[in-house]
């Protein structure tokens, strides 16, 4: 499924300039693309935006061959899974009961889960190691056992395309590289992914063309080689950044270095940039 989004503007009340300024991104049908960027740069308001939970102030996005507007919302949850930064439990639930939502778009009102669903629940939850916590409450886990849960019901969606937001915050290193080795996978079997991430290694690594956000506009776009210099980053994250080759992979390794004041000894050296408080998202 194609994700198509083009001159998008957002603009949220009460702020001095937009969230999303002119954005265009094009990702084809099983790519595997990320989009990088500083806080308060626009990414989770892309990702709103292009899943329409966000109203765009003008612009247009396309799932695969319909316009936006022209998506029930559940026939689109039938086709794009969608993993975000953060979300509320409403009530208290399993962790099989969790996963098991993926699959109600799937299934008639008041419809018993079918075989088929079944099988589409164990298999997300045996590919995200999360097997031994189906009987847990979701309350009980962990901030990475929650992320791999969450990654869980996505997979059960058995969607056309995945959008995900930071899905390996809190993992461990295992379970990080085990989820982006699954994403990479299910790009190789056709499911389009778009992933939103801070890793900036990472995302060379693993993303076949990167969308580098700057204060709601387009920073970069194009491979990790293109998108990942050092003029780019230093630019775009307002601090010094060097870019070398990674012996292991062969991709662009990133290397923050001191700023000018701390290697002049300055104690009133910057801890770095500050997210961007005039935008109101990220």
């Amino acid at each position: 499924m194609r994700i198509h989004g083009r001159g998008l503007n957002v603009t949220y009340a009460g702020a001095t300039r937009r969230a999303l300024d002119g954005v265009d991104i094009d990702v084809p049908s099983g790519a595997f693309h990320a989009v990088l960027g500083p806080n308060g740069s626009g990414k989770s308001t892309l990702m709103r935006a292009l899943l329409g939970v966000q109203p765009l102030e003008s612009g247009s996005v396309q799932l695969g061959d319909r316009a936006l507007g022209a998506w029930s919302r559940r026939d689109l949850a039938r086709h794009v899974a969608a993993v975000a930064q953060s979300e509320a439990m409403p009530f208290p639930m399993t962790v099989r009961q969790l996963v098991s939502m993926g699959r109600y778009a799937h299934l008639g009102a008041l419809q018993q889960e079918r075989p088929e669903d079944l099988d589409a629940v164990h298999d997300a939850l045996e590919r995200c190691d999360a097997t031994g916590l189906s009987d847990r409450a979701v309350q009980t886990l962990s901030g990475g056992e929650l992320q791999r849960v969450r990654v869980a019901r996505a997979l059960a969606q058995q969607p056309h395309a995945l959008v995900l937001d930071e899905p390996t915050a809190s993992l461990d290193v295992g379970h990080e590289m085990g989820v982006l080795e699954l994403l990479r996978g299910a790009a190789e079997c056709g499911i389009t992914v778009l992933w939103i991430t801070h890793h900036l290694d990472l995302a060379a690594r693993y993303a076949e063309r990167i969308l580098l956000l700057r204060e709601g506009r387009v920073g970069a776009v194009g491979t990790p080689d293109e998108v990942m210099t050092a003029d780019n980053l230093s630019e775009v994250y307002g601090w010094p950044i060097a870019v070398s080759r990674d012996p292991a992979t062969g991709t662009p390794r990133v290397t923050a270095l001191e700023s000018d004041r701390a290697r002049s000894g300055d104690p009133r050296h910057d801890s770095g940039p500050d997210s961007d408080h005039d935008s109101g998202r990220g």
